[in-house]
């Protein structure tokens, strides 16, 4: 006993920081270890949590959702509008919105401004007093992008003549969509829906549409997945920066546009068009990032997270062994870098489908490829590399088509598994843009955020329960397990 305390004291604290705070003022050496109880330290989901790891129904599952998320082939075939994609769309009024589901009186503003566009657009109203009107007393449905196999970013807004592009899984022939990138300023996904925002969205559908379809027929389907491999390794994490991915798409669909026999006039604006858009690529990539998730989805038992996504108010995310249920909470506040000006306050909560990047493995997920990205979104590089490995604690495995220059061509982290989200405590990692707290204002800024734990913790309570009832049902699996 006396050798010991003639040695130099060192602790590992996995308490309250107070204790290390206590213990370094009196000169010892303090290792802080971030730990915490699992599933927010709540006794029940705990236990379901234990019940659920290492289970062989979860794992045979898990292995076999991952296994179609890596088998997905995304491919751009084709551009139309959404009443002709989403059949729901030619039998009614529908609005499609980012995020979980929501109603209009808890909608934030710039989801509330893009609906009242989309009305205008649709020429369902014919002024925004009416079209708030019709959309306050239902005289439109308002549903989420994922229930109609779509996606779109920040407000998200899909309606009937809006063009869509149409990507098919060459794996097992299911279909996702997205709308078109408008580009930045006022535009209708950050609540925009001004005189100048509507000419804008004509224009797409009636001159940038038919000449991307064209362009398309002219040049097959083009495989989406590599060419977001090779915007990895030129800087782009896909999200946030798509400019090689843009640089890359316009490389591809110029020379067909060129093939189509369109007037030059029309080939000249759109090609300017692609060109000014450094973002116009991220619709591409999140609907190829939906494409590769749906793939995985609907698998029983499975605790791979297939959706994650935003409203503007809170955050949802689905497991594939849940099937089509959402687990939510308030969305988390976004840390970043705020446009002159603006600050905390001027925000609106974390919105948009644009998450289905990271939860297909890039984004925030394969931020060490981009290290530019933090002059945007804030920190450093060394902080982009740690989050891509600290992504690596909560995932079935990785994406050998997605790699990593600056982890040594390390693939990316794929699969997040809600299991070990609420067991390490480690949430995902997710940059974004901010949107104004009012409709119309727009970007105000970007950073980092995370996915709210209360949804996993759902989840596992969830599946705990889905898990349970199987084996009530089939006694004879869980006597198999317990011998």
């Amino acid at each position: 006993m006396t050798q010991l305390f003639e040695q130099t004291l060192s602790v590992l604290n996995c308490g309250l920081a107070s204790f290390a705070d206590n213990l370094e003022l009196a000169n010892a050496e303090v290792t802080r270890l971030a730990w915490q109880p699992p599933a927010l330290g709540e006794v029940a989901a705990g236990l379901d949590l234990a019940s659920l790891i290492a289970h062989p129904l979860v794992e045979q599952a898990n292995q076999r959702a991952f296994a179609q998320y890596l088998a997905a082939q995304p491919m751009l075939v084709d551009v139309k509008p959404a009443s002709e994609a989403i059949a729901a769309m030619a039998a009614r009024k529908l609005i499609l919105h980012s995020g979980p589901p929501i109603a209009w009186a808890q909608m934030c503003g710039p989801v509330k401004g893009a609906i009242v566009g989309a009305i205008l657009l649709e020429g369902w109203a014919d002024n925004h007093e009416d079209a708030e009107r019709l959309a306050r007393e239902g005289g439109v449905s308002l549903e989420p992008c994922h229930h109609h196999d779509a996606v779109g970013p920040m407000a998200g807004v899909i309606s009937p003549s809006m063009p869509l592009f149409v990507v098919q899984n060459s794996a097992n022939g299911r279909h996702a969509y997205s709308n078109f990138n408008e580009g930045l300023g006022k535009v209708l996904r950050f609540g925009a829906n001004g005189p100048d925002v509507l000419a804008r969205l004509r224009w797409m559908k009636q001159t940038l549409a038919p000449a991307l379809k064209a362009a398309l027929a002219a040049s097959g389907p083009i495989e989406l997945r590599p060419l977001m491999a090779q915007a990895l390794q030129m800087g782009d994490e896909v999200h946030n920066r798509n400019a090689a991915a843009t640089g890359l798409f316009i490389k591809r669909i110029v020379p067909a546009l060129l093939d189509t026999g369109l007037p030059l006039e029309q080939i000249r604006a759109v090609t300017q068009a692609l060109v000014e858009n450094d973002h116009f690529f991220l619709n591409l990539s999140m609907a190829a990032c939906k494409s590769m998730m749906d793939a995985a989805a609907a698998v029983p038992f499975s605790s791979m997270v297939t959706v994650m996504a935003r409203n503007g108010v809170n955050f949802g995310i689905r497991l594939s062994g849940t099937g089509d249920t959402w687990f939510q909470a308030p969305a988390n506040p976004v840390e970043g870098l705020f446009f002159p000006g603006y600050g905390v306050a001027d925000a609106a909560a974390d919105l948009g489908d644009s998450a289905i990047t990271e939860t297909a493995g890039v984004g925030g997920f394969a931020m060490a490829s981009s290290p530019a990205i933090v002059k945007f979104v804030g920190g450093t590089p060394a902080d982009a590399v740690n989050h891509s490995r600290r992504m690596q604690s909560i995932t079935l495995g990785s994406n050998p088509a997605f790699t990593l220059p600056a982890l040594n061509f390390a693939p990316t982290a794929a699969g997040i598994d809600a299991r070990k989200v609420a067991d390490r405590g480690i949430l995902p990692v997710i940059n974004t843009g901010i949107a104004h707290r009012l409709a119309g204002v727009g970007q105000i800024g970007a950073g980092i955020t995370t996915a709210p734990m209360p949804c996993f913790v759902d989840a596992i309570r969830a599946l705990a329960e889905q898990v349970r009832a199987h084996l009530h049902a089939h006694p004879h699996e869980q006597e198999t397990r317990t011998s």
